[in-house]
């Protein structure tokens, strides 16, 4: 990845032990506006998910890859970030923006069917590289052994519009 504006290092040191720090989440918030604006490629999006503790709809700004004809969400920083933990108390009913909002259905990959799409995702999202271990352009077996620590989701059409769906106990 360039250096510009920041090292891989300063970049890592942004996500240490898996959470945004203060400059991180300034970031993510004005990457949030912007994505969800649209006038980057269709690959960027803001991700709107209920939050699982305050009920209330969180923004993540993410990148997403396509495969095989579909598009997928992959998480950078692992099982343990609070996007992935949204969704996955959500149902998979999240909201993307780009330009329009649309509902949507994230469906968690199985384990055994992420590595192509992880490989894809560090070959199209430049800033994901420095928080995955593997090379954008390493072997599949390398992206294999790492599958499990990286949950990817593919992007379908929703039936149930996701902002209207409450967290349980709220």
């Amino acid at each position: 990845m360039a250096r510009w504006p920041h090292s891989e290092d300063v970049l890592r040191a942004m996500y240490a032990g898996g959470r945004g720090n203060a400059t991180a989440r300034w970031f993510a918030r004005l990457w949030a506006v912007v994505h969800s604006a649209g006038p980057l490629p269709r690959r960027w999006v803001t991700l709107e998910v209920v939050g699982r503790r305050t009920g209330r709809v969180t923004r993540f700004p993410l990148g997403m890859a396509d495969w095989e004809g579909n598009w997928y969400l992959v998480s950078m920083l692992g099982n343990d970030c609070n996007w992935v933990r949204n969704v996955r108390a959500a149902g998979g009913l999240v909201t993307l923006r780009h330009g329009l909002a649309r509902a949507r259905h994230l469906v968690e990959v199985p384990v055994e069917e992420r590595a192509p799409i992880l490989k894809r995702y560090l070959q199209k999202v430049p800033g994901a590289r420095p928080h995955v271990p593997v090379d954008r352009n390493a072997p599949m077996a390398e992206f294999e052994a790492i599958a499990a620590r990286h949950p990817a989701f593919r992007v379908e059409a929703a039936t149930t519009p996701a902002r209207t769906q409450k967290v349980s106990g709220t």
